[in-house]
């Protein structure tokens, strides 16, 4: 992280280093009040948002006091600091293999509930060790492939086998099921969603009874993101839902045919810093300030600008024959994908009403 931040509470927007990455606090907290609201009217499912999204203990604190559950990270470095942090529960949503990560997972849970996924007899031995040699127990959450095509095992027979070698070692405490099919997520229409949710919902239904019928355990079931979470709040299926970008929303989001109940609250603040050529201007925010390989940025209510390519430090604008723009200009940019976005920045300058209301540290990490 570097030591020099892009502004200070109590500035104007207009005074902001460019660029830089703002979010809209007001936006913000009704994002994160609507999904609140819609989760506490299903009392069997529970929302466990995903840090990886925004990378930030001050919006994790937010999320758990509108009644989340616990937080999702993606890495150790994250569970860490969501722990440094006082959040007090934790699932590391994904597999680790390396004995020196899990023994820092291990240490993590001697001061907050941590969950971790697995896919291998090799990820649970690990495991297994190092809570062991730590003295606590972690929570394991045997991650099943229904649809995504990345990790996770591809038969109910062999989740049962997994789990079987989770429930020999008293270091650890099977809970049951990771079933997260992120590309349904950008599925563009509603029925593609739906159908696709459907089946992923069928076959950790089938895993579920599975387990149960051995005498395991399975009392949790997660999944679900920012563009299906109806779909598995309603299916009877899931308990946890891991939605991580309704915090924030991206323009990939804005793009699928659905009326989603959250507002755009991160944004690229960027300067105009040439418009040298007729309908062409350039600004200072390229490809090391957002994330391009869900497309490019928009441009937020700024009619006739269209920012059309990326480069390391420029972004080329598109400006109709109506849109005057002059160096110096500032505009916010919606990035494509908000969470490498994010990951590209040091800091969140959250803003209300046009001024600076605190400055967040991003907490990267590997």
């Amino acid at each position: 992280m570097t030591s020099r931040r892009p502004a200070e509470p109590g500035m104007t927007i207009a005074q902001i280093e460019t660029p830089a990455l703002i979010v809209d606090l007001d936006a913000m907290e009704a994002n994160i009040a609507a999904l609140a609201a819609r989760v506490a009217a299903y009392p069997s499912v529970r929302l466990t948002p995903h840090a990886k999204a925004h990378k930030s203990i001050d919006i994790a604190r937010r999320q758990m006091a509108a009644g989340a559950s616990r937080m999702c990270c993606q890495n150790v470095a994250e569970v860490e600091t969501m722990a440094a942090g006082g959040i007090g529960n934790i699932l590391l949503s994904n597999e680790i293999v390396s004995a020196e990560k899990a023994k820092r997972l291990a240490q993590v849970a001697r001061t907050a509930k941590v969950g971790v996924c697995v896919d291998h007899v090799d990820q649970v031995r690990v495991l297994a060790d190092a809570a062991r040699e730590a003295g606590v127990t972690l929570d394991i959450l045997i991650e099943i492939d229904v649809g995504m095509g990345r990790c996770g095992v591809t038969s109910a027979a062999a989740a049962v086998a997994l789990a079987k070698e989770v429930a020999k070692h008293s270091s650890l405490r099977l809970q049951g099921l990771q079933a997260y099919h992120g590309s349904a997520q950008h599925l563009r229409q509603p029925e593609e969603r739906v159908d696709a949710i459907a089946k992923s919902a069928a076959f950790a239904r089938e895993t579920a009874d599975a387990l149960r019928e051995a005498g395991l355990s399975c009392d949790v079931i997660a999944g679900a993101g920012t563009g299906t979470y109806e779909n598995e709040m309603i299916s009877g299926v899931y308990t946890e839902l891991q939605c991580g970008s309704y915090v924030f929303m991206d323009a990939d989001y804005g793009r699928n045919d659905t009326a989603y109940p959250f507002r755009n609250a991160l944004f690229v603040l960027a300067s105009v810093i040439s418009a040298a050529a007729p309908g062409r201007a350039v600004c200072d925010a390229g490809l090391k300030s957002l994330s391009a390989e869900s497309g490019v940025p928009v441009a937020y209510e700024a009619p006739g600008i269209a920012y059309i390519k990326a480069t390391d430090e420029h972004g080329t604008l598109e400006l109709s024959p109506q849109a005057t723009v002059k160096p110096g200009d500032r505009l916010k940019l919606i990035p494509g994908h908000c969470d490498p976005t994010v990951n590209l920045h040091d800091w969140l300058v959250a803003c209300r009403h046009g001024e600076v209301e605190a400055v967040w540290p991003v907490a990267r990490g590997w």
